[in-house]
């Protein structure tokens, strides 16, 4: 958004003081053109900057000058960056923080942008957890958090015998309302459903990240890896277009699209020959239910006999 992308010429501004316009347009993955306009609404905002062209030209900020956003401590930055998450803020004990944070930017913020960061607080709310979700309890997440902040070792009572585990606590992860801690116990990185962890205790020592460790791939690639292993019950099928348009909304695991895009291609009536791994008879025959008359199961037998008996009782039930 365009505020977002005022406030960050401003940062970059207060950071060089002085830069050419082509150095600030490629900073900032914006053309030249759209530089010059972020810079006349700061100009017309207040902020005292100007242009100068020729050798040595470019775009200077008044010396001496600078916003006050670079004065927010760490963890007032912390609750900013999760402030579109308010559960989130609030699970972390951040909440009184994030308001402080919040006044400091909108006191710093020049007028312009001031106004545009209230009306996106007013139109738009993120709300992570999903309607029907019971929220977990959460009593040890303040000490995991205050771990990772700080890259302090942890002592876990976690699971259904509440297993004694020391852990390098590297990232936590906000999933649908979930919280998870993605830890590392003896020399192997694991995740831990944070609801399942009745007790922490933050050790004095401080430990090493691993090198090139990043949180984001980390989540992506073991949420594939656990979806995959979910699936172990082989079937094949034909689709009809409707029905494979509906499939990776039955069966929600991006595996699935990629046994779509496997398939054979069409046959005279419109269908597809699809391979599918799903979780189990009983489930794939609640899902592909749910396919109506475009799925016809090829094999296993047992699963084309348990579709048969679904579609007569539901045409018993429904018959005129």
């Amino acid at each position: 958004m365009r505020s977002s992308r005022l406030l960050a010429l401003l940062l970059v501004l207060q950071r060089r003081r002085h830069a050419t316009a082509t150095e600030l347009a490629e900073e900032l993955a914006v053309s030249v053109r759209t530089l010059y306009r972020d810079i006349a609404a700061l100009i017309a905002a207040g902020v005292p900057l100007w242009t100068e062209s020729g050798p040595g030209g470019g775009v200077r900020l008044a010396p001496g000058w600078r916003t006050q956003l670079d004065g927010l401590t760490a963890e007032e930055a912390s609750a900013l960056f999760l402030s579109g998450a308010p559960q989130a803020v609030a699970d972390l004990g951040l909440a009184a923080v994030a308001v402080t944070a919040r006044a400091k930017v909108d006191a710093t913020l020049p007028a312009e942008l001031r106004g545009r960061a209230s009306r996106i607080r007013e139109r738009f709310f993120l709300d992570a957890p999903g309607w029907f979700t019971r929220r977990d309890k959460l009593d040890a997440l303040p000490v995991v958090a205050e771990a990772v902040w700080e890259g302090r070792r942890l002592d876990l009572r976690h699971g259904d015998h509440a297993a004694r585990r020391r852990v390098d606590p590297l990232g936590l992860v906000l999933k649908a309302g979930t919280w998870y801690l993605v830890a590392r116990h003896r020399r192997q990185i694991k995740t831990y459903r944070m609801s399942r962890i009745h007790r922490a205790e933050l050790r004095p020592e401080s430990f090493v990240r691993p090198a090139h460790f990043d949180l984001a791939a980390f989540w992506s690639e073991s949420s594939a890896a656990f979806d995959r292993s979910l699936l172990t019950y082989r079937c094949r099928v034909r689709l009809s277009p409707r029905a494979e348009r509906q499939l990776p909304h039955v069966v929600p695991h991006d595996a699935v699209r990629r046994m779509l895009e496997d398939a054979a291609p069409p046959d005279a009536e419109g269908f597809r020959t699809v391979e599918l791994l799903l979780e189990s008879e009983d489930v794939a025959t609640d899902q592909l239910t749910g396919l109506g008359d475009g799925v016809e199961v090829l094999a296993p037998e047992a699963l084309r006999r348990r579709l048969y008996a679904v579609g007569m009782r539901m045409a018993m039930r429904n018959g005129c």
